[in-house]
């Protein structure tokens, strides 16, 4: 079984985020919303995206054993149909780890993907069709 090539990091856009929500207390959002008026931040996502980077940031050595421990590709890791179809001809089987990005193309089908991945785990998003997210679900950790 075969790692999936690395794949290089790249800081993402806004339409290549995911959309998260969180529930504050009021006091803590009344904080938020002071820092705010005040000009500390442009707004409340900016706010958040600040501590969010800050308490990453802060335990970045943590994070960088990890995923030095469990191999992770950091950052986005895309498959395309060519892609896993060389994997096909070669026989191998790929073994996805990703922290960040796990994209995997539009034109792939689910016979494709059940045929050469042999198992996927995502710390971040998986990026792929309804059928070839069903093929996997097996696969996912």
């Amino acid at each position: 079984m075969k790692q999936a090539p690395a794949i290089t990091t790249r800081v993402p856009r806004a339409s290549d985020s995911e959309k998260i929500t969180i529930n504050l207390g009021y006091v803590d959002l009344g904080q938020v919303d002071l820092l705010v008026a005040e000009g500390f931040y442009g707004n409340r996502t900016d706010f958040i995206r600040t501590a969010i980077r800050n308490q990453l940031s802060r335990h970045s050595d943590a994070v960088n054993q990890v995923v030095a421990r469990k191999m992770l590709v950091l950052g986005l890791q895309h498959f395309s149909a060519d892609d896993l179809r060389a994997a096909r001809a070669a026989r191998q089987k790929l073994q996805i780890r990703v922290l960040g990005l796990a994209s995997i193309a539009s034109d792939v089908t689910a016979e494709l993907a059940a045929a050469t991945i042999d198992s996927i785990e995502v710390l971040g998003a998986l990026q792929a069709s309804p059928a070839v997210k069903a093929a996997l679900a097996g696969r996912l950790r």
